[in-house]
């Protein structure tokens, strides 16, 4: 095997109330692959739902872009991934930066709750709703999310996805998209169609995952995840699937 010197980097991101746990045996795989991987905690997840409430998708953003920063210092090339709301933040990443690929799990750009439409109002009435964490089809797995949501906070979530769809014409790297056949979470296909519609690139490819929930990085399909997302950055940043592992710790179409 020859060594890297310069690998390429991966900007790996989590989701909405969850954490690193639901991203870490993707990032664990993808740096066995030769990827060097940093994947930030968001601000206000991995600590309380009230802390969530007090911040901004600004705030996401800005910790998911330095993350990517960082590696654009560090790495030859670099790509973006992430799960469900981190599948926003690589998209919004790829509109304003020269990233070589996209991989998104279930990624969300549009809210299918209707109560989303008056967000901006019940935020003040109503602090928090009841969350559906863990939306996993595999027995004993948890992505340690939060079991409320702050009305604040989807309120944030729902400008997220609206800038980011604004965005989407500007992004032209290739597309992988994985998105499980059920998902109690993204529950509708409306963000997945905005891509379709959106997406300035031509190359998006479409993979069903057809034994996981929305949490599809911890399910039955993990693999499957992992593997084709290997082969998808390898592929589009030219490099060989042979590369030696990293050993810095990470930072924390149909399947075959």
């Amino acid at each position: 095997m020859k060594s890297v010197t310069a690998p390429v980097g991966v900007a790996l991101s989590h989701g909405f109330t969850g954490s690193l746990p639901s991203v870490v045996p993707w990032a664990e795989a993808l740096r066995h692959e030769g990827f060097r991987v940093v994947t930030p905690l968001l601000p206000g997840h991995g600590t309380t739902w009230e802390d969530l409430a007090t911040r901004t998708w600004h705030e996401w953003y800005d910790a998911y872009e330095a993350a990517y920063l960082e590696l654009a210092r560090e790495c030859s090339t670099v790509v973006a991934a992430g799960l469900s709301m981190g599948g926003a933040l690589a998209l919004r990443l790829a509109a304003l930066h020269p990233v070589a690929g996209v991989s998104v799990v279930n990624p969300g750009l549009v809210i299918d709750d209707p109560r989303s439409h008056v967000s901006a109002i019940i935020r003040y009435a109503m602090r928090s709703v009841p969350a559906l964490g863990n939306d996993i089809k595999r027995p004993g797995q948890d992505e340690h999310a939060y079991n409320r949501v702050p009305v604040a906070a989807a309120h944030e979530l729902k400008l997220l996805f609206r800038d980011t769809v604004a965005l989407l014409p500007r992004a032209t790297a290739p597309l992988q998209v994985f998105r499980s056949t059920v998902d109690h979470t993204v529950t509708s296909e409306r963000s997945v169609a905005a891509i379709a519609r959106h997406y300035g690139g031509g190359d998006i490819r479409l993979i069903r995952l057809r034994d996981s929930y929305h949490v599809a990085t911890l399910d039955n399909d993990a693999e499957t995840i992992f593997s084709r997302s290997a082969a998808f950055f390898h592929e589009v940043t030219g490099t060989d699937s042979d590369s030696e592992p990293v050993t810095a710790p990470v930072r924390t179409e149909e399947p075959a």
